[in-house]
């Protein structure tokens, strides 16, 4: 959009032009293009990694950590449509968190973009501020305010008048279930309360995408379904929510859509329906077995029923995995092969498919 303005002088002055920007009509509330980030740790004395050095996008995340660097996120394209319930799954370190950080203005990436509503994280910060609400990890309240009034000065920053700010605190307090704690001091609440309050806090300026990064760590069971009833109502009214989360079922029972990311990849994203459809067929079944696994896998593919084998071996054990259709019917065949080989086992796991053993088929180890 153009506005002008005549300039002072002779009536036939060249206009003097200032161009508004604003930011395009999209259907997706996020899309990042190619969206990279990695810090930079102390160099080693070899000088691999040193200030300076372009990124060696050659070597593995793991071989990059060891030059220097530790590789967040790389490459990563993703789009989040307007009203959705969107999940990032992935174990811990596996770049959720620099996710949030990066949408939520919080950490600069390396490369690549991130819109928010139309708004780019780089050069409108401000403008996407305004538009999300940000649930952290962990409660982090003032504690020398009370309930009611962290909302209030929280309110202040988007310039909320202190009359409507307190009307909209008590509303939410009351939706959320802790109305009768608005005049109490935080370290009065219990954990559940707490992320309760975040959420109120995040709610407060009315924003029309909400992040919450791993909402339910450290809560009781009954706190984490209750937080379960709030996510959905939210999601209800037609707001966008993003995710993270290492729970397998919590992805899948509250997500519209999940993405998979391990070492700061992208490994998948669909429905969580779409997503179990693609694990590997049959149920997992891992034995953990001493010592290394001498071609074990070999002898577990000729036993009857099983559809695949591989051994990993990590920490002077071996884990044998499999996947059978007869599921636990297998297991007696490869106790006995594993003894007849001379392994010792340590441990069994069974698994039907699930997000779990796509997850494992598509990074070679559990979400932990």
């Amino acid at each position: 959009m153009l506005s002008s303005v005549r300039g002072a002088g002779h009536p036939h002055a060249p206009r003097s032009r200032r161009v508004i920007y604003i930011p395009p009509v999209t259907d997706a509330a996020i899309r990042t293009d190619r969206l990279r980030k990695v810090y930079t740790t102390a160099p080693p004395k070899t000088g691999r990694g040193a200030p300076g050095i372009a990124p060696d996008t050659s070597r593995s995340p793991a071989e990059r950590r060891a030059g220097g660097e530790v590789v967040a996120l790389e490459s990563l394209d993703l789009q989040v449509e307007a009203g959705e319930f969107f999940g990032l799954l992935g174990p811990n370190g596996a770049g959720k968190t620099t996710m949030i950080g990066i949408c939520t203005t919080r950490v600069m990436p390396t490369a690549g973009t991130a819109i928010i509503e139309g708004a780019d994280v780089r050069t409108q910060s401000t403008l996407v501020r305004q538009r999300i609400g940000v649930v952290p990890q962990r409660p982090n309240p003032d504690n020398s305010l009370n309930v009611r009034e962290n909302l209030v000065f929280h309110a202040a920053y988007f310039g909320i008048a202190r009359a409507v700010a307190n009307a909209r605190a008590r509303e939410l307090l009351a939706k959320l279930g802790i109305a009768d704690k608005a005049e109490a001091k935080v370290s009065q609440l219990s954990g559940g309360q707490q992320q309760r309050l975040m959420i109120a806090r995040a709610l407060i300026h009315e924003p029309r995408v909400i992040f919450l990064d791993e909402p339910t760590v450290g809560l009781d069971p009954q706190a984490r379904l209750d937080l379960w009833g709030i996510l959905r109502e939210l999601h209800s009214q037609g707001r966008t929510i993003v995710m993270t989360t290492h729970y397998m079922e919590e992805a899948d029972r509250l997500c519209d859509r999940l993405a998979i990311i391990d070492q700061g990849r992208l490994l998948a994203v669909d429905t969580p329906e779409k997503l179990k459809a693609r694990a590997p067929g049959g149920t997992l079944i891992e034995l953990v077995l001493d010592g290394s696994g001498d071609a074990i896998d070999a002898y577990a593919s000729a036993v009857p029923g099983v559809s695949s084998a591989e051994t990993i071996a990590a920490n002077g054990a071996t884990t044998l995995r499999v996947y059978s259709e007869r599921g636990g019917e297998v297991i007696a065949a490869l106790v006995a092969l594993a003894t007849e080989n001379g392994r010792n086992i340590r441990d069994i796991h069974l698994a039907p498919p699930s997000l779990e053993t796509l997850f494992i088929s598509l990074t070679g180890r559990q979400l932990t």
